[in-house]
């Protein structure tokens, strides 16, 4: 990878984010940690080991080390060590298997107050209908205890200038009769489910939303606004347009929102283009706008910040990243603050 001006970086395995660069994050100087006491719950991190980048517990434990109080985190699917054979649909119970074993190191106290992937999201293929109910109790079962959910992304858009999820959705996926046959094997197991997706298809959300009022549905990194390709230079018009689908998202009882994953590529800041990486003054005053919109809608008891690491790391350091939403979250009561950081994303994943 490069350093200097405007350094050009790789993008990652699922196309996402820029590749984090080290060397460029130390260019920024050292801030101080902000309220150092305060227990987080990081409530969406990747683990992965691809062929150009590798983010294991050795690297979550670096960063999560580095001043703040992150007390549990919850690992969220991301093709990582899927099963190499067996059939098909069980192969992503490999993933379970492998946070699980995380997990028990962490559980050991051998890495002291950290609880990594105290809480498990994995995918499953709701596509399969009800007969999916295999691969969830498969899960379960792998998880010990720990299995929370899945995450079926569904992210996608018209221009080829947008990166569709990994899962390759077809257009209105979450309107699909079978997938939903799939959505109702959710609740009755006591699972959650993770929504993500692009700004343009929140509405779709609501939708399954209000067919399934009795399934905790996480949205996953405030809805996915988009910033690239014909929604570049549109910011204002994306705000407004996004700021509209979540007022009637909001009105869904059964929906979460992770306040977070603005720092993608997909996104419209530019913080990894940057010579410099930025302070956590400069990511807190180019995320308020989105990230108090949707408290404000949802409530702080409806709310959890979100590192979305390693994806998020290359925008900013995991340092520099949860004192932005310290500055953000400044002037909350010390109620909505626990909520924020810790409460809600306990209850939500039930930890």
């Amino acid at each position: 990878m490069t350093t200097g001006t405007a350094p050009e970086k790789q993008k990652d395995a699922i196309g996402t984010g820029i590749l984090p660069d080290d060397a460029w994050l130390a260019l920024g100087p050292a801030e101080q940690i902000l309220e150092p006491a305060l227990p987080i719950v990081d409530p969406h991190h990747h683990l992965w080991d691809h062929k150009r980048h590798r983010y294991l517990l050795d690297e979550l434990l670096a960063d999560t080390g580095s001043g703040h109080r992150i007390v549990a985190t919850v690992f969220v699917d991301c093709v990582a060590f899927y099963r190499a054979d067996g059939p098909a649909a069980l192969r992503p119970v490999g993933e379970t298997e492998f946070a699980n074993g995380v997990a028990a190191m962490c559980a050991s106290g051998a890495y002291g107050e950290l609880r990594a992937c105290a809480g498990i999201v994995g995918h499953a293929d709701l596509t399969l209908g009800a007969a999916v109910q295999q691969v969830l109790t498969a899960h379960v079962a792998a998880g010990n205890g720990r299995f929370k959910g899945i995450r079926h992304a569904g992210g996608r858009d018209a221009s080829p200038l947008i990166h569709n999820s990994h899962t390759k959705p077809p257009p209105g996926l979450y309107a699909d009769a079978t997938f939903r046959q799939g959505m109702a094997q959710l609740a009755p197991l006591g699972l959650s489910f993770e929504a993500w997706q692009y700004h343009p298809q929140l509405p779709e959300v609501t939708a399954l939303a209000r067919a399934f009022p009795d399934t905790a549905i996480i949205l996953n990194h405030l809805g996915g606004p988009l910033g690239v390709g014909p929604y570049a230079g549109q910011k204002d018009a994306t705000f407004a347009q996004w700021r509209g689908h979540m007022a009637e998202l909001a009105a869904c009882p059964n929906v979460t929102v992770k306040l977070g994953g603005l720092g993608m590529r997909i996104g419209m800041f530019d913080h990894h283009a940057q010579p410099l990486p930025p302070t956590s003054q400069q990511v807190a005053d180019a995320w308020r706008p989105w990230v108090d919109t949707a408290i404000n809608q949802f409530g702080a008891q409806r709310c959890m910040f979100e590192s979305n690491f390693p994806v998020d790391k290359g925008a900013a350091s995991y340092a520099v990243l949860w004192n932005a939403f310290k500055r953000i979250a400044a002037g909350a009561s010390a109620d909505d603050k626990a909520a924020l950081f810790d409460g809600t994303a306990r209850r939500v994943y039930r930890l």
